[in-house]
């Protein structure tokens, strides 16, 4: 399982939302190029790296930061927000980027999204779907920086995706993001069961060297973790010992 640590843009700095909600805000650092410079200090390989304003406007708005970080550390980025376009993709791909994180628009317009896995193949784009758990325990999408409810549950998505060349898929449980109480184990258990040729990072409410232990097992290729990391909860080493 690989850990990536996160860094979160907004307005140049290392930010997190609670819920996603861009209201509820926490600023932990002015220079994200340090933050991940420190990342690799500890131990690190991967890097999540969320352009938040640009997952809220629909384009890119901190890229000439994440083109930094690429330059001056030697993590293994990837990195969304604000992807719309095939150009962009490409632009991403050819400044170092080794993943280009996919969101709403996977959603929206499915048809696109596929014919850009063909041809950058699925090992160079991971598809970001964050969801909420319904009433009757279904993930239903979300949209746009989270700010929308789609129609579409993740099952029916990932269904339509077999035939892509899919590989990477980063799914977050909403409510969990930023609450530090723990991941939804369940729905990691059966995204892994109903796809298991699929790649899953886990997103959303790690706060223990337990969750990781826990993740491990189901087990998920990866997990994103951010706001342990930035408020103590553990080390990064100790993550990448666990």
């Amino acid at each position: 399982m690989n850990i990536y640590p996160a860094i979160d843009l907004k307005a140049g700095q290392c930010v997190r939302l609670l819920q996603g909600d861009y209201d509820q805000v926490t600023i932990y650092q002015n220079d994200p190029i340090l933050v991940a410079q420190e990342f690799a200090a500890q131990g690190a390989t991967h890097l999540h790296v969320v352009d938040l304003d640009g997952a809220k406007q629909g384009q890119s708005e901190n890229f000439s930061i994440i083109e930094k970080i690429a330059h001056e550390s030697p993590l293994q980025i990837q990195t969304g927000g604000g992807i719309r376009t095939k150009q962009q993709v490409e632009n991403i791909l050819q400044k170092g980027i080794q993943r280009v994180v996919i969101g709403s628009i996977a959603v929206l317009q499915p048809k696109e999204v596929k014919s850009w896995l063909r041809e950058f193949t699925g090992e160079k784009i991971v598809l970001a779907l964050d969801v909420r758990i319904n009433d009757d325990n279904i993930p239903i999408a979300a949209l746009h920086g989270w700010q929308t409810p789609s129609e579409k549950t993740l099952w029916e998505l990932l269904d339509d995706y077999q035939d892509s060349g899919l590989k990477h898929v980063l799914c977050t449980d909403i409510l969990c993001d930023g609450m530090l109480q723990g991941p939804n184990i369940d729905l990691y258990q059966q995204c892994v069961k109903r796809y298991p040729t699929l790649s899953f990072q886990a997103s959303g409410g790690v706060s223990s060297l337990h969750d990781l232990q826990a993740l491990v097992k189901i087990p998920v290729a990866g997990v994103i973790i951010g706001k342990a990391l930035y408020e103590n909860k553990f080390t990064l080493k100790e993550a990448l010992t666990c």
